[in-house]
């Protein structure tokens, strides 16, 4: 674990994210961590790789790769050692376990799943973290790999904790020249061997697997702006594969295994750092980048302008601000080193390599008619200046018809490569939605640099947390930005981000953990174009967008750290948890203001999912656990009287009833300050039938009529009648009981299978799928519907008849079910969900979406295989503006049929 070293050393030590060693560039890339005690031997435990999924740290290109199926007791181990960084992944074990109830296995016995070796959302089986080192200290990373106890399996694994460890030969993976040159060292220091593998084939394997299975991997930046790329994986082959490390190797890449290494030049990042270090007398990478942001490039560079007296060649298409010669201004001046600035230097050195390597791509790209251009290595480092430069020349040359893309994980990809070579598991067949992007989970950019090992002991997370508040809070940008304008060959204007620095090794540092979010492997089957489907209606790349979603999660943090700390008895560790918790997730908005993308493609979904991993991270498993088991109460105790009453209608003014009360609950939300507001002014029954009595038609969105002629007709064979309703429930409370469960009670009299789809996890008051069951039990004292539905669903047991007797009793009534959705969140991402539901959802032929979460900020615009219908009361006046040009609480009732006649 990570609180095997010490907070000051770890500072020293260990560097986990995209900024932090900032040292020569070099000829790997990115990879993933594992820990292992490594045997050769064929009946050795196997590495389960299938499902991977991102979990990040603090950084944007070193996300921690979560696998969600490991369940064999080992742990693996990787190095890729080039001669400026040595780059570690390892794997390492998490114990989390959700029990497998009664309820859990008559469901998975209903739907036909069979439990194999697949594993359902929630367990994580373990991590895959990067690390980065300077090679210079060697000894700093044997005592880290000493220290986690990675070659032996890792702290965390049973053998470590037992005390037994193997005396026999482990064997660790690595490629790079210092595989070869160290493998001394580490066999005297640590008694364990190097297999080396070649380096290409690493580096290759690592680059194919990233942008084959990682949904955000790659990216283009030009002047400023970065976006990301989805590549199709159908149609990845061939590309050219650039990696610049101290040196720079092109590969094209025809396929898995299949590359060929056509150029290469050997002035790269060790060119940029050796000239720099001599001409600057810089004692760091990153100090040299640092005054590349200061510099001034036209005090040293010959541009077109100088030539022709400050005009354009437009006959050629050059500017007066293309460089003509790099370094050329010096020659015609009689002036020393001493007498130029070192930040123009610089900055002049750093885009004639830049430009260099830009050019040398392309005209490869040209020479074997590839499009598409992959640039990493940990000279670009994330680097806004070099990846703007490299593009620009990319462009220009191609005169815009390819294009650079930058790789996230740009260093680790040797390492990558390496650690998948221990077996071969099938990672070639791994489809993009099954690696999805995680955000970062750390503390960000605030205070000076972060680094060191994700801190596994709790503690630790809070007194480094505090630390970090006494070292303080102001925030710098984590890369420098370019500059809008762009012209010519010569690429920018002169800088102007000044004062904006990169941290130098020195900095404050902090890491407050990686917090752990699963996702379940399954993309739902029923979306109708799983690769256009995009959950996210609000894209938070819009900076005006974040800054207001910023204002209202801040001044929703008090009180929902108030909650939190209530909801684990208000005791002094709770507070001193929660000031934990506020801080991280303050850090978090703080980051994202100053760099939107700084975690990829994100959007509100994701913002909200944060704040939930940020609770969990420090240990507040339900913030709101009072306030739903309240509401629930005082809902269930109005439920005989609603159902009476819905009993008395025909079945037309009931259905509309049905809707109506659905809307009207739906108003209960703890993450709505409109709403939190009425909960001063009423109970809970008295908002929900103030809610009803303003139900007033037609609402912003009113299909309505619609739905009722698809629900009725069926009576009348028009339409075939539904077979399965999948209810993706919201809220505790009213939302559930006095909204949700009626419809689903509807259904179930209608004939039609139901299956309510709750939150794996809590988040804020929405109702998770361990709280529906007994829920439901309560529900069904008051209704013989619902019991009898229950009893067949396999939410109620007869205490007498065990669980496989009762499936294997014959049952007249339709099934009432619960599954789980694979979400933390108030949201849902439908390129992963559970398994339960996936199986769930083959036979289901109506979606009901309700609430703000699953059917207004995701899933809006989502297309199904079947008929959908979404409801939700907005709750919020700018996304009522936005998305309806309407008001707050109004209703919302979209119902999308897949027949066409309607």
């Amino acid at each position: 674990m990570a609180g095997s070293l010490r907070c000051d050393e770890s500072e020293s030590k260990v560097s986990s994210l995209e900024e932090d060693s900032r040292v020569n560039g070099e000829e790997k890339e990115m990879a993933p961590t594992v820990p292992t005690s490594m045997h050769r031997s064929g009946s050795r435990p196997q590495l389960d790789l299938s499902g991977a999924a991102i979990g990040s740290n603090s950084e944007d290109r070193n996300p921690t790769i979560l696998l969600p199926n490991q369940s064999d007791d080992i742990s693996h181990l990787a190095l890729d050692i080039g001669g400026s960084l040595i780059k570690l992944v390892y794997f390492s074990r998490r114990e989390e376990h959700s029990p497998e109830d009664k309820r859990k296995r008559s469901i998975k016995k209903k739907l036909g799943i069979s439990n194999g070796n697949r594993r359902s959302y929630p367990i994580l089986g373990g991590r895959l973290h990067f690390v980065k080192f300077e090679t210079r200290k060697l000894y700093e990373c044997l005592d880290f790999i000493s220290s986690k106890q990675l070659h032996r399996g890792g702290v965390d694994s049973p053998s470590w904790g037992s005390g037994r460890q193997s005396n026999g030969n482990i064997i660790i993976k690595a490629t790079g020249g210092g595989a070869y040159k160290y493998a001394d060292v580490f066999k005297e220091r640590l008694g364990v061997s190097l297999d080396k593998e070649d380096e290409m084939d690493c580096l290759v394997a690592g680059a194919n697997f990233l942008l084959k299975a990682i949904r955000h991997e790659a990216f283009t930046h030009r002047e400023g702006h970065k976006e990301f790329v989805q590549i199709d994986q159908n149609d990845l082959f061939p590309y050219l594969l650039v990696n610049v490390g101290s040196g720079v190797s092109m590969i094209k890449v025809d396929g898995d295994g299949k590359f060929q290494r056509v150029s290469g030049t050997n002035v790269g990042g060790g060119t940029y750092w050796g000239l720099g270090r001599l001409l600057t007398k810089c004692t760091s990478f990153d100090q040299l980048l640092e005054l590349s942001q200061k510099g001034d490039n036209s005090n040293i560079d010959m541009l077109v302008g100088d030539i022709y007296g400050g005009m354009d060649y437009s006959k050629i298409g050059l500017s007066a601000s293309t460089i003509a010669s790099s370094f050329g201004k010096t020659v015609s001046e009689s002036k020393e080193l001493s007498d130029y600035r070192p930040e123009d230097i610089s900055l002049s050195l750093l885009r004639m390599i830049s430009y260099n390597i830009g050019q040398i791509s392309y005209l490869n790209a040209l020479r074997y008619g590839l499009k598409r251009i992959f640039f990493g290595g940990f000279f670009i480092r994330g680097h806004a200046y070099t990846m703007d430069t490299i593009s620009f020349a990319v462009h220009f040359w191609s005169k815009g018809q390819a294009q650079a893309m930058f790789l996230r994980h740009e260093g680790f990809l040797g390492a990558l490569g390496a650690f998948m070579s221990y077996e071969r598991h099938g990672l070639d067949v791994l489809m993009a939605h099954q690696l999805v992007e995680r955000f970062p989970m750390g503390a960000p950019y605030v205070g000076g640099k972060i680094h060191g090992p994700p801190l596994g002991d709790l503690n630790e997370k809070i007194s480094w947390m505090e630390k970090f508040i006494q070292i303080g809070t102001e925030i710098t940008a984590p890369v420098p930005m370019a500059p809008p304008g762009t012209t010519g060959m010569g690429g920018f204007d002169r800088p102007s981000s000044r004062g904006i620095t990169l941290r130098s090794d020195a900095s404050a540092a902090l890491n407050v953990g990686v917090l752990h979010f699963v996702p379940s492997l399954e993309v739902f089957p029923l979306l109708a174009d799983p690769n256009k489907y995009e959950p996210n209606t609000i894209d938070l790349l819009d900076h005006s967008e974040f800054e207001y979603w910023f204002t209202v999660l801040s001044e929703h943090l008090p009180d929902l750290v108030d909650k939190a700390v209530a909801s684990e008895g208000g005791t002094d560790d709770a507070k001193r948890r929660g000031e934990a918790f506020a801080r991280a997730f303050s850090a978090h908005l703080a980051r994202l203001m100053e760099e939107p993308a700084a975690y990829g493609k994100f959007g509100l979904a994701n913002l909200l999912e944060l704040r939930e991993e940020c609770l969990r991270e420090f240990q507040f498993r339900d913030a709101y656990i009072t306030i739903k088991q309240r509401e629930n109460e005082a809902s269930l105790a109005v439920l005989p009287d609603l159902l009476l009453e819905l009993d008395g209608m025909d079945e037309e003014g009931r259905l509309l009833t049905l809707i109506e009360g659905v809307l009207a609950a739906n108003i209960f939300d703890w993450g709505s300050r409109a709403c939190v507001d009425l909960y001063h002014k009423g109970t809970i029954i008295e908002i929900y039938r103030m809610s009803r009595k303003k139900m007033q038609r037609p609402w912003r969105v009113d299909d309505f009529d619609l739905f009722k002629r698809r629900i009725l007709d069926c009576r009348n064979k028009k339409f075939p009648p539904y077979k399965r309703a999948l209810l993706f429930v919201d809220n505790s409370g009213a939302d559930i009981v006095l909204g949700m469960l009626p419809l689903a009670r509807e259904l179930l009299r209608r004939g039609i299978e139901v299956v309510l789809v709750g939150n794996s996890l809590p988040a804020l008051n929405d109702v998770t799928s361990n709280e529906l069951p007994e829920i439901v039990a309560e529900a069904a004292k008051h209704c013989d519907i619902l019991r009898k539905a229950a009893e067949a669903g396999g939410l109620l047991f007869d205490a007498m008849v065990d669980a496989e007797d009762e499936f294997s009793m014959k049952s007249t009534s339709v099934p009432l079910m619960v599954v789980e959705n694979g979400c933390g969140g108030p949201c849902i991402d439908f390129r992963q969900v559970s398994s339960e539901l996936a199986a769930a959802a083959k036979d289901a032929d109506l979606i009901i979406l309700e609430g703000m979460g699953r059917a207004l900020h995701t899933n809006l615009n989502a297309h199904f295989k079947c008929d959908a219908l979404k409801l939700a009361m907005v709750k919020n006046q700018r996304l009522a503006e936005k998305l309806f040009s309407g008001n707050i609480y109004d209703c919302i009732c979209r119902f999308e049929p897949i027949e066409n006649q309607l």
